[in-house]
């Protein structure tokens, strides 16, 4: 911003609103490590953002009124219980120490990114909101990483991973990021890995399917955990598409919590095989789930087999779990630059 622009004093003469995309991630591994004293789950995790992304705008709200949300596309339920305005309310707290004025902001979501789908759509959109927030405010310069980070880990624990702004190694409950180069150009391939999703129309909440992994629902213990390990060592310095593709068998099977999702969704077991004997590829689980994941080659390969699955869908060939339309996209895995290092 220019010193000289009369927003950074008085952010009301903002007149265009501030834009932000909030990406969708996927775990290409998840090893559960341990409980936490807070009570929390301590985990290992590699993550990488995708190209599917919801909308944010802000803009300063009008005189005498409060900070509202306006949503379309997936419902994320009562704007009350939003973590878009929880964030904003988060944020401007930060902002108060530094006495700058915060006046209340208007937003608007568009939701492309399916809900309790172990995707962390609503975190993205927190994410999102510090970073449309402060800007809004012209209070951009005033909190750095370590208060970035603080601040999002304060609102969940896969809200830091997005200030990462690409592939990053998830320690703790969230708030350690290490970034990793990710998906790299190699002899002239491209760098944006296809990918598949296949979300059921049940939605599988993260407290549900760790109280069930703390009940026993659990692999052996470890072996994800080495997965895990290994495979951010080499997606550390960086891996191309081909190369992470020969790793989809090992990362399908990297997830610790599969069991406990297929136990707080039935039918997630009979779904997995039917995906994989039709598009002939290892099926992980992305988060706690219920969302399915393949990788491809390319977007364009990823949008082949999601026009497969549709048909299937179509031909009633496929065994969903709950009630409705399941959602399938194909998308990308995305490299980018992200505020933490």
């Amino acid at each position: 911003m220019s010193p000289f622009d009369p927003t950074a004093t008085d952010p009301t003469r903002r007149l265009a609103p501030v834009v932000r995309l909030a990406p969708a991630k996927l775990n290409l591994t998840l090893a559960v490590v341990g409980r936490r004293d807070d009570g929390y789950h301590a985990l290992h995790s590699v993550m990488v953002p995708l190209g599917l992304s919801d909308r944010l705008s802000v803009a300063i709200a009008a005189t005498g009124s409060g900070d509202s949300l306006h949503t379309t596309g997936f419902d994320p339920g009562p704007p009350a219980d939003n973590l878009v305005l929880r964030t904003i309310a988060a944020a401007r707290a930060f902002v108060a120490r530094a006495r700058l004025d915060a006046p209340p902001l208007a937003a608007r979501l568009e939701k492309a990114i399916p809900v309790a789908a172990g995707l962390a759509g609503g975190s993205s959109d927190a994410a999102a909101a510090i970073d449309a927030a402060l800007e809004a405010w012209g209070a951009a310069a005033e909190l750095g990483d370590e208060e970035r980070v603080a601040l999002a880990a304060s609102l969940g624990s896969d809200v830091p991973f997005f200030l990462a702004g690409g592939a990053a190694l998830i320690e703790g409950r969230g708030e350690r990021l290490t970034r990793l180069h990710g998906v790299t150009a190699h002899h002239g391939q491209p760098t944006r890995a296809g990918v598949l999703l296949v979300t059921p129309p049940v939605p599988a909440h993260t407290a549900a399917v760790f109280a069930a992994w703390a009940g026993g629902a659990m692999g052996d213990p470890g072996v994800v955990r080495r997965t895990s390990e290994h495979f951010a060592s080499e997606f550390g310095s960086g891996l191309s598409v081909q190369a992470l593709l020969e790793r989809a068998g090992v990362l399908a099977s990297a997830n610790d919590l599969w069991p406990a999702a297929a136990q707080v969704v039935p039918g997630l077991v009979p779904l997995r095989r039917a995906l994989t004997r039709l598009v002939h590829r290892p099926i992980g689980l992305s988060g706690s789930g219920p969302t399915l994941w393949a990788l491809y080659a390319s977007a364009e390969e990823a949008s082949a087999a999601a026009d497969v699955v549709r048909q299937a869908i179509a031909a009633g060939e496929l065994p969903f779990p709950g009630d409705g339309e399941p959602f399938v996209a194909a998308t990308t895995i995305e490299s980018g630059q992200g505020r933490i290092e």
